[in-house]
């Protein structure tokens, strides 16, 4: 029996910890491990041979510093995570191991607004076609991250916003994908899965503080505050796209006038250039159109930039990130949508804050909200079924 303060217990919470930080970093030396979890160099080594052991990592060569060092994973057969990102138009979906490496994704269209039945259908059929790919049993999956294009209601866990998926009115996401595949799925927007996605793999490595903006059919951010994702009481945080620009503007979906959607959310830039461009226009062409120096589409993008940057500046006086990675096909645009960004910030936010901010694009494009949705997992997750073979040897863990 173990009690509150007896060696057992620190023990397992050693173990705990060295675990957690493995997991949620996807590798790190043994030094970096004992930075990270405040414990002394040999008992770190004392809990990694433990846990080599038991074949709950792995330990591998690697230098740091110009020095030999032994870098510490989770072990590949330890059990894989799955992500699935629907999007408005799209279907993405990937499966990857507790060491951060993906085996396997794969992207198909979906007109996610029409069915939600379709929409898993189609998911459930992906992320088992996927699994089959990598040749790991079904019975390794330990959980599974979903992202959909609106806020989800904490309390009821439906969507937050039934004008954003209409189809979808009274579905509870993370329930119906969980029943279908009979593992623990954990859901959030694709926002909030883009910016964990870029803190966990991309352009936000190694900050504490940023917002990742996501730009399509809606417009949203994903606030990133001392390296936690912030989602508010209500899971509604970050709804930069309906701050007022102006209250004579275009009424919005949400019902309130001249919100930042109106004036750069794909649905209404896109009439602005479909006259002279085709009815078929994306917002993918405009940017290359863009690129290519055609003026109409390089105005249209910088006015879109210079709207973004209104709303970047109030993140910045009230929350001062340190870093804002923009996603999204827009971001393609590089420095004709970035340019405008920071005049705006320069011209709005406190020069404070603005001397601190970086702004730059996203640097997993397309792949961030399903990475992200993968980093989801490995951050919901707990570290008690990890730790089975470590400490009980001659059980095999995950059956």
């Amino acid at each position: 029996m173990e009690t509150p303060g007896s060696q057992t217990s620190l023990h397992r919470a050693n173990l705990e910890r060295v675990v957690r930080a493995v997991r949620m970093a996807g590798s790190l030396t043994q030094a970096e491990i004992a930075r990270t979890t405040g414990l002394s160099a040999a008992t770190v080594s004392n809990i990694v041979r433990e846990l080599k052991d038991g074949g709950t990592v792995e330990v591998t060569p690697t230098s740091a510093g110009g020095r030999r060092a032994r870098s510490v994973s989770l072990s590949g057969d330890a059990g894989i995570v799955i992500g699935v990102d629907f999007g408005h138009t799209h279907l993405r979906v990937a499966v990857g191991n507790l060491a951060h490496q993906v085996l396997a994704e794969e992207a198909e269209p979906l007109d996610v607004d029409a069915s939600s039945k379709e929409g898993f259908d189609r998911a459930e059929a992906l992320v088992k076609r996927l699994i089959a790919a990598t040749g790991i049993g079904q019975d390794k999956v330990i959980g599974v991250g979903l992202g959909v294009p609106g806020p989800i209601d904490v309390s009821s866990g439906t969507l937050g916003s039934t004008a954003i998926l209409p189809g979808w009115r009274g579905i509870n996401p993370s329930e119906e994908l969980s029943s279908r595949l009979g593992v623990p799925v954990y859901v959030d927007n694709d926002a909030n899965l883009g910016a964990l996605g870029e803190l966990v793999w991309g352009g936000g490595r190694g900050v504490k503080d940023l917002a990742y903006i996501k730009v399509a059919s809606g417009v949203g951010a994903g606030l990133v505050i001392d390296g936690q994702i912030y989602r508010g009481p209500g899971g509604t945080a970050g709804e930069i796209g309906h701050i007022t620009l102006d209250e004579s503007g275009p009424v919005c979906r949400c019902g309130n006038r001249g919100c930042l959607e109106t004036f750069t959310a794909a649905r209404y830039v896109l009439p602005l250039l479909q006259p002279g461009h085709g009815a078929d226009l994306t917002m993918e062409r405009v940017v290359q159109l863009a690129r290519e120096g055609d003026p109409g589409c390089r105005r249209v993008i910088g006015d879109v930039g210079r709207h973004i940057g209104s709303g970047v500046a109030n993140l910045c006086n009230l929350l001062n990130p340190s870093r804002v990675v923009l996603g999204g096909d827009l971001a393609e645009a590089g420095e004709l949508v970035l340019g405008p960004i920071r005049e705006s910030v320069s011209r709005y936010a406190i020069p404070s804050a603005a001397r601190q901010l970086s702004v730059a694009p996203g640097a997993l494009g397309g792949r961030a909200e399903v990475l992200g949705a993968l980093a989801l997992v490995l951050n919901e997750m707990g570290d008690s079924t990890l730790l089975e073979n470590a400490l009980a040897p001659v059980t095999p863990a995950f059956t």
